[in-house]
């Protein structure tokens, strides 16, 4: 697809892309991974585990430490992530202006996500982006591989009815830009946590740092 052109649909990753709640899920989990014992900054995180889905976090940090994790560590983390997203979550900035736009020229979109269904109904509700959705949330967990994969992508193209080589991505993750890019999708990245030379290294077709860059960048 022209980088120009219209895209039949653009599919949207959720955390960090179209909520602002990547600094808070990374600060959580740096925390909690350290007080399980194996040290991880807030750098680390980022670099380690952001896009990816929770469970293959998991069972990397498993690997790492040399045992199993306590059966609790996934409930512990959901729990003080939503005590932090109640109080802190917002949108990402401009970009309910960017959803009204699209809604207005007809095009498709929809969410795809590492983060499991409710997570991705709770983080939209609470931000006021539901309705721009119609129900088309795609989780990770509705598939057999989680990003970098490109199976969540294509997943949400075929469900939707559109071409893969139709559709654009949003992305704001490496492991995202490279699932889209498997999926054979152009990919834009949104680069907020993540460098915007990390973005294009991962193969993201466009950079912008600012949501209210995105409709250029989508060709419209």
């Amino acid at each position: 697809m022209n980088q120009k052109s219209r895209p039949e649909l653009v599919i949207f990753d959720c955390d960090g892309t179209l909520v602002d709640s990547e600094r808070i899920a990374n600060e959580v989990f740096a925390a909690l991974i350290t007080s399980e014992g194996l040290p991880t900054s807030f750098e680390q995180c980022v670099a380690r585990y952001m896009g990816r889905s929770a469970s293959s976090c998991f069972a990397e940090i498993e690997r790492e430490l040399g045992h199993p994790l306590r059966a609790d560590m996934a409930e512990e983390r959901t729990r003080r992530l939503n005590e932090r997203l109640v109080a802190e979550l917002v949108a990402v900035p401009s970009m309910a202006d960017v959803l009204t736009g699209l809604a207005a020229e007809g095009v498709p979109v929809c969410v795809a996500s590492s983060s499991t269904p409710e997570e991705i109904a709770f983080r939209l509700d609470r931000t006021g982006l539901t309705d721009f959705f119609d129900g088309k949330l795609f989780s990770a967990t509705m598939v057999a591989n989680g990003k970098p994969a490109p199976d969540i992508f294509l997943f949400a193209a075929e469900k939707l009815g559109a071409r893969p080589e139709s559709c654009a991505v949003v992305e704001d993750s490496p492991i995202g830009v490279a699932a889209g890019r498997a999926a054979g999708m152009r990919v834009v990245g949104f680069a907020d946590l993540v460098a915007p030379d990390t973005l294009r290294a991962a193969g993201a077709d466009l950079v912008v740092t600012d949501a209210a860059d995105l409709p250029g960048a989508l060709g419209f």
